[in-house]
């Protein structure tokens, strides 16, 4: 397998490829993730470079139509991009010197490998978190559904794991439904907040070129340029940092919700029954039925802050370009590989949920109805501290009561009587349709 040359190399340049192994890193691999925006970001400022004259418009089009023929390669897995390339760009550049010769080696004017994959990124990112809002939005889709089919099946409400008061299995899937509701409008703001080109900054300070910044940055889809230089440089690392707090926010919902199921799962719970696909047995214990789904599901958020973690080490540097700054995209194209995948099954694990109706109702205690008992005493005139102590002095002595009734007369906003769905949909829908 012959090697390419560096996009950088002299004549007169030296080169140890131990040393070369070390300084390219992971590029090669982790650039697979981006080679498509890199190709789409190269195709834009082709006909860039022909709005200003630097190209003909039979060039551009020459060009425009060999990263057609790239694209498709890569696709169908024709085109491979491995060790022979030191990154995404330098296996762009040697398809187009391949087959236009010196016209290829001419797609490089006017930008530099530091804007060409800031620009990628950004591309990356926006599709990433597109797919995060899309994905949020099918969880919490199932969740309202199920809100609205369980809003009046009893169940026992738990604080520090200890029994109560009495809920619904509504309440329960109308919390999840609403905070997945949050991460699809975290997820968009975010995407909405770094749609912005850095394409044709070049290495942080600009060319004397007049580029058509703007109409590249258009033929992209961005709402906007990053007007200095500079600013694009530092924005390296700074917008993988939200990109991840996006995502974390979802999965740190997704590990409270596993736990939960996990929990619920449990013999000593027993209120559900996880689909089968989503368990594995034992290896030595034949009775095991392991919740491995959702304990995976759940260690999901580990990969992303420890992602999160890396990244922000990276980034204690000056302003302008480090070539440190490489070392941000393992972190961020880490976190959003396994965990997106992650959560794309959740849909369907909520979906194969099979509750034990039956045996939430009956977990009712009589205790577990005492705060309503004071709120009746205060409803008739008792001070709420002496209600308290009223019924907490003689917890042994209270008796189960309807639990039904308890969901019914709780009509406070957002509570078990008063869900609240309809407007936790609008708000949903209004989203998705903004976008």
């Amino acid at each position: 397998m012959k090697k390419s040359a560096y996009l950088w190399q002299k004549s007169d340049t030296a080169v140890d490829e131990a040393v070369m192994a070390f300084l390219a890193g992971q590029d090669v691999v982790l650039d697979q993730a981006l080679f498509a925006y890199d190709i789409q970001a190269s195709k834009a400022h082709a006909a860039g470079l022909a709005r200003i004259g630097l190209l003909s418009a039979e060039d551009a089009s020459a060009i425009r139509a060999s990263l057609d023929e790239l694209s498709a390669a890569w696709s169908s897995g024709e085109f491979e991009l491995d060790a022979r390339f030191e990154d995404g760009h330098s296996a762009i550049e040697h398809w187009l010197s391949e087959r236009l010769g010196d016209l290829g080696q001419r797609i490089h004017a006017g930008r530099s490998r530091n804007d060409q994959v800031a620009v990628a990124l950004r591309l990356y990112l926006k599709d990433r978190l597109e797919a995060l809002a899309m994905i949020s939005a099918e969880i919490a889709e199932v969740c309202l559904a199920k809100a609205k089919a369980h809003a009046n099946d009893v169940m026992p409400g738990h604080t520090h794991l200890q029994q109560a008061m009495p809920s619904s299995l509504g309440l329960w899937w109308a919390g999840h439904a609403e905070v997945f509701i949050d991460n699809v409008a975290l997820a968009l703001s975010t995407r909405d907040w770094l749609d912005a080109s850095p394409l044709g900054t070049a290495s942080g300070f600009g060319v004397n070129m007049a580029l058509d910044r703007q109409g590249v940055a258009d033929e992209l889809g961005f709402a906007r340029l990053v007007v200095n230089p500079q600013a694009a440089q530092n924005s390296r690392g700074k917008v993988e940092l939200r990109a991840i707090d996006a995502l974390a926010s979802a999965t740190g919902d997704l590990r409270r919700l596993s736990w939960d199921l996990s929990l619920f799962a449990s013999a000593e719970f027993g209120y559900v029954t996880l689909p089968d696909v989503f368990c594995t047995g034992s290896s030595i214990m034949p009775n095991k039925h392991n919740p491995d789904g959702v304990e995976l599901l759940r260690s999901l958020h580990g990969t992303v802050v420890g992602a999160r973690a890396e990244l922000e080490a990276v980034l204690s540097l000056p302003s302008g370009y480090q070539r440190d700054l490489q070392d941000t995209k393992p972190p961020v194209i880490r976190a959003f590989t396994r965990p997106m995948d992650g959560l794309a099954l959740v849909p369907r694990l909520l979906d194969g949920l099979n509750w034990d109706l039956e045996r939430m109702a009956s977990s009712v205690t009589g205790a577990m109805h005492a705060t309503d008992l004071a709120n009746e005493a205060v409803a008739k005139g008792t001070s709420f501290r002496e209600a308290y102590r009223m019924v907490a002095d003689d917890l042994a002595a209270l008796e189960a009561r309807s639990a039904q009734d308890s969901l019914v007369a709780r009509r406070s906003p957002g509570a078990c009587g008063n869900l609240m769905l309809e407007t936790l949909a609008e708000r949903l829908a209004q989203l998705m349709r903004a976008d």
